[in-house]
């Protein structure tokens, strides 16, 4: 079994970040690096930033746990030569800020990763050192509203609404630690370290709800067209409805849950008609439907309902705030939360960390280090084999991966490895296709499939057959890796938990994600994402500004997102190869799993902390003093988003914009663009309300080269594609081999992978354990 704390055990990280990268050294002191924080006299400025518990700022208690602290002075001849020394130990180095705190030292992170050629050296900024947007200032409202976010958020029409703060910062973070960690991986294997010039606004763009990536809501609104500027529609597709306590929200799709509602309603006569069993029907009867709902709740807490749509067979779920989620059964069950002493003499609840491992949690071990606490170097470590292979610049050429995923979670986690070089098997089911691959009527392949499985290769193999678990214990022996994001149990009722798959292959990685974990009271829940929004805090905290609600409507917004899909993908991604990277030195395989519930929580670890403190040292927490506003500009359903994140934004805001009182007249006179040209000049964060056409325009985005063309034989216009999960040195940008159709690659592993020949593999065919692609138009008409 591997310890979870050790995955990435004799790790060296050395982490000059402030604010903005520190999370980054936390998620990899999670899974057991060895993080040294380097702080100037006096501690980093970063400690005292709001919201605060007693002196310490609580994104910086829990963004530097699990590391330790040394005090170097830039003004000390004697510390800039061991800073030097730290670097020439360290294998990772993170550095923030446009100049970075390396500057202060005399260097820079691209110079350090020049003299010292083993090292990763990440610098983290909000734009990238280059661009005509290098200079502007992002907050989490400012990467809403560029990377399109904001304009899928909100009433289709009028103002929009941001998303909640904290989300942004946090998916930027780990794009960030599954960028540096590919880039060590690279140097396990070639020698060669990199340097890594990371933007947290083409990192939100990637892996937050991207304009141009599988299931996209922009994408889905327009029917595929790239220059479609509306707003989504469908906001309360997933209806949420009052009860005695609070709020309940339900996902009702297919027949059966329509049928379990109404019998839960008592089989009213109206709704009889067989043709409620479709989701249109129901949503243009909605407001007879709702209004028996509200009528029949309206005496119900939370709890009973959610007990009795599990009793009916109707997913629902409450709608709990942020300092209640740590209460409920399922998150006291797992161990979603720990009580630590986060910051001197004030102990409080805090989120673990997002892994599993081997069935233990790990994460949260040790508090953020006082000021200089630590050895001040580097624990030592055993040898470590270094590599010289030439890889062509694909860090996982070579590696084999069994993919069994679905929709975007599953398909994000073998995408991010197919992309940089991995063999990926995607084994597919004509009985259970994947429901990525479905579209609108006629469409032979959908946009979301083609982006996400990209560089894969089809296996059409039916599981439930009678030889169908032979040829997959067989692909699983001659693999590296396992991908999986279904239901818990579903792997072992197919005959494959984890320990049958070490059985055969002792050294193989599992990687899965589910709705909520594998374990506790809801593990077996349905894994619907507006759910898991809901009763993590998520929903609660994505609604219009003082929570208003038009007549007749809830305050929540967060029905257009597919949030935590893709960032749950790069989650999990980074436990992947923290186990693949153990698995090379030890020899032993791991199993990764990600509750993406708890992903949410998580990522929003600053607010849950903070209102749960709040309750507990009774008015402890000093509030931030930031805002965030949005503004209507010139022209017609156009916006801007301006933050102030002190007194001192306030007063360049009043410089340029003058009274206050009048901001909202002279952002209406103005277009979002120059709005925030003139506030970003003056240093404040602002930015224009994005759409896709504007994303593809953004000359900042040119400039870095974040997009290319990928075309498909069976869509009719290329589209655009991440080049890679940042820009590296010695990492080639991502392939755009097409995806592939159902059991387009099936004689092709049969026979290289498998070791079959024709007649073996026409006998599988026949038997019904394999299938072969056909042609697209066929499969189509079929």
């Amino acid at each position: 079994m591997a310890d979870g704390a050790e995955l990435l055990a004799g790790l060296r990280v050395l982490d000059l970040s402030r604010g903005s990268g520190d999370a980054v050294g936390r998620i990899l002191g999670d899974l057991g690096a060895d993080v040294i924080k380097v702080e100037p006299p006096g501690g980093s400025p970063a400690r005292a930033e709001l919201p605060r518990l007693g002196d310490t700022s609580i994104a910086f208690a829990l963004h530097n746990a699990n590391k330790s602290s040394v005090v170097l002075d830039p003004d000390q001849d004697g510390d800039r030569e061991r800073l030097l020394e730290l670097v020439a130990d360290a294998d990772i180095l993170i550095d923030s800020g446009i100049p970075g705190q390396a500057a202060a030292y005399g260097t820079s992170c691209a110079a350090l990763a020049d003299r010292f050629e083993h090292l990763v050296a990440l610098s983290v900024t909000d734009f990238g050192t280059e661009g005509p947007r290098s200079s502007w200032q992002a907050t989490d409202a400012v990467l809403y509203a560029l990377s399109s976010a904001l304009s899928k958020s909100g009433p289709p029409t009028g103002m929009p609404v941001l998303p909640p703060n904290g989300i942004a910062s946090a998916t930027a973070a780990v794009q960030a630690a599954w960028a540096a960690l590919v880039a060590y991986y690279h140097r396990l294997r070639t020698g060669l370290g990199d340097y890594i010039d990371f933007s947290r606004y083409e990192a939100v763009l990637l892996a937050l709800d991207p304009p141009f990536g599988s299931h996209g809501q922009a994408a889905s609104a327009a029917g595929g067209q790239s220059k479609w500027r509306g707003r989504p529609r469908m906001q309360d597709s997933y209806p949420i409805l009052p009860c005695a306590d609070g709020w309940v929200r339900m996902v009702v799709l297919a027949p059966r849950q329509w049928h379990g509602l109404r019998a839960w309603l008592g089989e009213p006569e109206q709704f009889q008609d067989p043709k409620y069993d479709t989701i249109v029907e129901r949503f243009l009867a909605w407001g007879e439907i709702g209004g028996l709902l509200t009528e029949k709740f309206s005496k119900m807490t939370m709890a009973e309902i959610s007990d009795a749509g599990e009793s009916y067979g109707v997913p629902v779920a409450a709608v709990l705030e942020p300092s209640d989620v740590g209460d409920s059964e399922h998150f006291a069950a797992v161990g979603a939360f720990t009580e630590a002493e986060v910051v001197p003499g004030v102990r409080t609840r805090v989120p673990v960390g997002y892994y599993t491992v081997d069935g233990q949690r790990f994460g949260f071990r040790t508090a953020a280090p006082a000021v200089g606490a630590g050895p001040g170097r580097f624990a030592d470590r055993a040898a470590r084999t270094t590599r010289a292979e030439d890889l062509g610049g694909k860090p996982f050429a070579g590696l084999r991966i069994v993919d069994l995923g679905i929709i975007v979670a599953g398909g994000e986690l073998s995408r991010l490895f197919g992309d940089l070089g991995a063999e990926i098997i995607k084994v597919e089911s004509k009985q259970f296709p994947d429901g990525l691959r479905q579209g609108r009527p006629g469409q032979i392949l959908t946009e979301s499939f083609a982006w996400t499985h990209r560089n894969n290769s089809s296996l059409g193999l039916e599981l439930r057959s009678e030889g169908g678990p032979e040829v997959l214990a067989e692909l699983v022996r001659r693999s590296d890796a396992v991908f999986a994001n279904f239901k818990p149990g579903t792997l072992t009722g197919l005959g494959f938990p984890y320990e049958k798959l070490k059985e055969i292959n002792p050294s193989v990685v599992l990687a899965e994600s589910s709705a909520f974990g594998d374990t506790g009271p809801w593990s077996s829940r349905l894994g619907y994402g507006p759910l898991v929004r809901a009763c993590t805090g998520v929903t609660a905290l994505w609604t219009a500004p003082d929570r208003a609600a038009k007549p007749g409507r809830h305050p929540f917004y967060d029905a257009t997102t597919v949030f935590p899909d893709h960032v749950v993908g790069r989650i999990t991604a980074i436990g992947a190869l923290a186990a693949l990277i153990h698995r090379d030195l030890t020899g032993e395989g791991a199993r990764i799993h990600v509750s993406q519930a708890e992903a949410g929580i998580n990522q929003l670890d600053t607010v849950f902390v903070a209102q749960r403190a709040q309750q507990d040292a009774r008015g402890a927490v000093v509030p931030s003093e930031a805002t965030d506003s949005v503004f209507a500009c010139q022209g017609e359903d156009e916006w801007a988003v301006i933050s102030l994140r002190h007194e001192a934004d306030r007063q360049a805001a009043i410089t340029i914009m003058g009274d206050p009182s009048g901001w909202a007249d002279w952002t209406s006179a103005r277009t979002p663009a120059e709005v925030a040209e003139l506030l970003q000049a003056a240093g404040v964060p602002a930015a224009p309300m994005n759409r896709r056409p504007e994303v593809s325009a953004d000359p900042q985005l040119a400039v870095r080269g974040l997009y290319e063309e990928m075309t498909h034989p069976l869509i009719e216009a290329p589209l655009p594609a991440e080049t890679g999960p940042a820009p590296f040195r010695r990492i080639a940008k991502a392939g755009t081999r097409p995806a592939p159709m159902p059991g387009d690659d099936t004689r092709e592993i049969g026979h290289d992978v498998l070791g079959l020949d024709d007649e073996a593999i026409d006998k599988l065919v026949a038997d019904g354990v394999l299938y072969v692609g056909k042609d697209a138009k066929e499969t189509v008409q079929a």
